[in-house]
């Protein structure tokens, strides 16, 4: 069975999975306790449907790779 690629998902979307407020999600992606978004135009962006469901499996000791402490 050949991968099927990754879905990005929109803002509602995620929002509905992970039963996380908007401005928590955004807080989290912050913090890099949530995964970031991914631009997709100019003014459209989402979150690839792996990293959302590697966040769900886990979210409590989530911790994005590539965040940085400022």
């Amino acid at each position: 069975m050949p991968d099927t690629p990754d879905r990005i998902l929109r803002l509602n979307a995620v929002l509905d999975r992970t039963g996380l407020s908007r401005s928590t999600l955004y807080r989290k992606m912050q913090a890099g306790t949530f995964p970031k978004n991914v631009q997709i135009s100019t003014r459209c962006a989402g979150w690839r449907e792996s990293a959302v469901e590697g966040w769900m499996r886990n979210p409590m000791f989530y911790e994005s790779a590539n965040h940085s402490l400022e």
